[in-house]
């Protein structure tokens, strides 16, 4: 058993303010870490082999987290040089790799080992408002894997709370940032780049998706719809 290093961490995101930002003239600046999985790298098999994990996590969540702070440093920078000429490439970078590491530093926590707290069915005030929302469990199941086998090229499938009218709405963004809604928060999700599940299901990713379900962390789901209601 392999498990994930890092930063131990009690919260979604890690970050740390630069002290020297003030003095360069150019406004805070954060350090985002990249925190450590809740469990072992093959916690999760056989829905989710262990070199999937490995390389999801220390690879590509690493880069999301190394290019953030790269893009939040060049804009810093040009701010303290008063010089903004790549002002829409930086900002692009950041909405992107912002993006990556918040939704996989979510990703992490809504799921856990099958039959330890992972799977099942949710219960509680969570099943009543997806039953108030979608019907019933079962077709808000179908709605979240059809949206999230249905994302053009790479993206995720998205469970979002909007706080507008009290309602959850099942949503698509595509690569990590694109057709984000404004005013809505995502409490559950599922990454469907290819390097989420391509070692094990190849070009199968409606295969992922159902497998996905066995995994899922309602408990946690439920926290963080709690979250988010109270703001």
């Amino acid at each position: 058993m392999r498990i994930a290093g890092g930063v131990a961490a009690t919260g979604a995101v890690l970050s740390a303010l630069a002290p020297e930002a003030h003095a360069q003239g150019s406004g805070a600046v954060t350090e985002h870490v990249l925190a450590p999985l809740p469990y072992a790298y093959d916690a999760l098999e056989p829905y989710i082999d262990a070199a999937t994990m490995e390389l999801h996590h220390g690879k590509h969540h690493a880069g999301y987290v190394s290019g953030l702070n790269a893009a939040e440093a060049a804009l810093a920078k040009a701010r303290a040089d008063n010089d903004f000429a790549l002002a829409q490439y930086w900002t692009k970078r950041a909405a992107f790799n912002g993006g990556g590491h918040f939704l996989h530093s979510m990703f992490w926590k809504v799921m856990a080992p099958a039959g330890k707290g992972g799977g099942g069915e949710p219960d509680g005030a969570l099943r009543d408002v997806i039953n108030r929302d979608f019907g019933s469990f079962e077709v808000f199941k179908k709605e979240f894997s059809a949206a999230a086998a249905q994302v053009e090229g790479s993206g995720w499938g998205l469970l979002h709370y909007r706080p507008e009218d009290d309602r959850l709405i099942v949503l698509q963004a595509e690569n990590q940032h694109k057709l984000s809604p404004w005013g809505a928060w995502p409490i559950l999700g599922i990454d469907v780049w290819e390097h989420a599940y391509y070692l094990k299901y190849q070009n199968k990713r409606t295969e992922y998706i159902e497998a996905w379900w066995n995994v899922v962390n309602w408990k946690q789901v439920a926290e963080n719809l709690a979250a988010v209601k109270k703001g």
